[in-house]
């Protein structure tokens, strides 16, 4: 499979993974051609791209950390929760500590049955579900960072908890504000600074959760040098979970579309968080960071020095920076680069993402 951005999509393309819509409805299977009414459907609802497949791409794999089917069910998982933490009552209460428990268990579960998980590639989402979308992929992606780092079990369950919820109290900050296209200004930014704090009172008021998990709400925008919020923590003193998700956080929102800029690609953005090492970040995560989420996903496009358009085949361990690429040719051949292992590549380098060929 290769990703094409939205606005490159053609018709007689061939879907590689299943779409879906706002409610979790299967919107269009994987296999499916692509038509007009297709492609304008996909741009309704705002996705940055799709994957599709075609003898170009056949012969590539794709994978996320954890199955669209769980990927899907938590999305819808989080939905209700906030819907149901809007609504407040006692037995809803219940019912969505128990959804965000359970799907928790679930990605801790596959993750960790994958030791070698890592995220290798664009994460497909809908542009108005993005908070949904957001919750789940800082929750995979910090489970992901907590088992290269050696954590337990129970305390990737606590981590990944945590994550799933980083975001609750954006449920108590106006819509208009969580949505505004330009910059806040400095009154509204204080509206929005208040969620980690009034996310994690709630929590701690009405819902039994793990004590860690609930701290992790309440520090994820703390900074390592104490100039995050709300306590002003630096370094040693925020706690490991807040700067995991801290991490895993600012990766995702970077790499989203949303109201005021376009997404950055995930090798912009792991610029900004290898940049942002010991200043925003705790260095030893950043490292971790930088072994387990690729520059250059698979199936994506990329633009190489001497002017070639390739495809990203596989990604090296060693390197994220120097995958295998496949190369397009103008008489449609195909050859591959290895850019780590071959000595007759040492010398070519990615200059970025490239929409298509």
């Amino acid at each position: 499979m290769r990703y094409v951005p939205s606005s490159c999509l053609k018709p007689g393309m061939m879907l590689g993974k299943d779409l879906f819509g706002y409610n979790n409805e299967l919107m269009l299977s994987k296999g499916q051609i692509l038509s007009n009414i297709e492609i304008n459907r996909i741009k309704m609802l705002k996705y940055q791209g799709v994957y599709i497949k075609d003898s170009l791409s056949d012969d590539i794999d794709t994978e996320y950390g954890i199955s669209s089917e769980l990927k899907n069910n938590a999305v819808k998982t989080v939905k209700d929760v906030f819907n149901q933490v809007k609504a407040d009552s006692s037995e809803i209460k219940s019912r969505a500590v128990a959804e965000a428990m359970h799907v928790t268990k679930g990605i801790v579960s596959e993750i960790t049955s994958n030791k070698n998980a890592a995220i290798n590639m664009i994460d497909l989402k809908i542009f108005d579900d993005y908070t949904y979308f957001h919750s789940v992929n800082v929750s995979v992606i910090s489970i992901i960072l907590g088992v290269a780092m050696g954590l337990c079990k129970t305390n990737l369950y606590k981590l990944g908890l945590g994550a799933l919820l980083h975001d609750i109290g954006k449920v108590f900050v106006p819509k208009d504000v969580l949505e505004k296209p330009g910059k806040l200004s400095p009154e509204e930014f204080e509206l929005v600074k208040v969620h980690s704090q009034k996310g994690s009172e709630y929590l701690r008021d009405r819902w039994e959760i793990p004590v860690e998990s609930n701290v992790s709400v309440l520090t994820h925008h703390e900074k390592f040098d104490g100039t995050g919020y709300p306590n002003n923590l630096r370094a040693e003193k925020i706690p490991l979970f807040g700067k995991i998700i801290a991490v895993a956080d600012v990766y995702d929102a970077l790499t989203s579309d949303r109201p005021y800029r376009k997404a950055l690609s995930p090798s912009e953005a792991m610029e900004y968080i290898m940049g942002g090492s010991g200043t925003l970040f705790d260095p030893k995560i950043v490292n971790t960071f930088a072994e387990k989420i690729t520059p250059y996903p698979v199936g994506n496009y990329v633009l190489l020095s001497n002017g070639l358009i390739g495809i990203v085949v596989e990604n090296n361990s060693k390197c994220g920076l120097r995958p295998k690429v496949k190369i397009i040719t103008g008489n449609n051949e195909t050859m591959y680069y290895d850019l780590y292992n071959d000595i007759n590549c040492f010398n070519i380098t990615i200059k970025g993402l490239s929409d298509t060929v």
